[in-house]
């Protein structure tokens, strides 16, 4: 499913219009974004919890070269599902 059909699927689902559900599903996923730059858990009952995750630094391998490389410290998005949607996925 791409955002097109999930606008689809909240307009028919909460009865708005096309426009109302991209506005409302943009809105939540600027909220959602806002948070995690923030350094926020996002956590949605029943749904999952969205968190920034840190990655330290580390030494890697260049595949090409087989070259040692220093692979920078990052922040990562991270998504863990809660049990009502693990346990619907598992159906």
């Amino acid at each position: 499913m791409n955002k097109t059909e999930l606008i689809d699927k909240i307009a028919a689902g909460a009865g708005l219009t096309k426009a109302d559900s991209k506005k409302a599903l943009d809105a939540a996923i600027e909220a959602i974004k806002g948070a995690l730059v923030a350094g926020e858990k996002v956590a949605l009952v029943g749904f999952g919890t969205f968190a920034v995750n840190e990655k330290p630094a580390r030494e890697g391998i260049n595949p090409a070269t087989k070259q040692k490389i220093q692979i920078a410290a990052k922040k990562v998005a991270k998504f863990k599902a809660g049990a009502e949607l693990a346990e619907a996925v598992n159906k």
